[in-house]
């Protein structure tokens, strides 16, 4: 991720907006510094562009990006960290390369831990909330479509049998992902039981 940059323009506005588009930031997120003034010079001639060095401000988005990128520098492993999307609420990082597996851990645990901590060093400093996600090598949707297939076998086992069942403990975004799909199935319902990491999700026949 490039983190700061030197453009030139006619003018120093110019040159600012031209380095936030090679950034792939707002004009909001950056601060800059003026190298060299514009000159018009005399009929053409001693003319020179305004020349500026752009850098990106230290945002919650940023902080986040930049503990992932050193945590895993520190952990020796070779990967691209990518901002996929972001707005003044939260971030999406993700994180592609070679094996990985080690950031992910059993069911997401690792990640889980991973995405908890870029949460943290994000809102340093920070009034509010503001939401970090994280995935690596895209597998929270590939395990959002698997609990979305658990979510429908499930209950029409419930609809077949009429009666309850209990699914695994699950953290708590992957229990709303059951409920979610849940909520499209007719005759069945969703309560949540447990503490912890014990906390798992009961789908029961819809009492009429």
């Amino acid at each position: 991720m490039l983190k700061q940059t030197v453009t030139t323009a006619k003018t120093v506005e110019l040159a600012v907006n031209a380095a936030c588009e090679e950034l792939g930031v707002t004009p909001e997120e950056v601060s800059y510094e003026v190298l060299e003034e514009p000159k018009k010079g005399i009929l053409g001639i001693g003319a020179c562009d305004a020349k500026v060095s752009v850098s990106l401000k230290m945002t919650p988005a940023l902080r986040a990006y930049e503990f992932i990128e050193n945590l895993l520098k520190n952990m020796g492993l070779e990967a691209n960290v990518e901002i996929t999307s972001k707005d003044e609420e939260g971030v999406c990082i993700a994180i592609n390369g070679g094996s990985l597996g080690l950031l992910i851990g059993r069911r997401g645990d690792v990640l889980d831990s991973l995405q908890y901590l870029a949460t943290l060093a994000a809102n340093i400093e920070k009034s509010g909330f503001y939401r970090v996600t994280v995935d690596v090598q895209g597998y929270r949707e590939k395990r959002a479509e698997t609990l979305r297939g658990v979510a429908r076998r499930m209950s029409e086992k419930v609809l077949k049998y009429k009666r309850s069942f209990a699914l695994e403990p699950m953290n708590a975004y992957e229990r709303r992902i059951i409920h979610s799909e849940c909520q499209n199935i007719q005759g069945v319902t969703t309560r949540s039981i447990g503490e912890g990491a014990d906390r798992k999700i009961i789908i029961s026949p819809e009492k009429k």
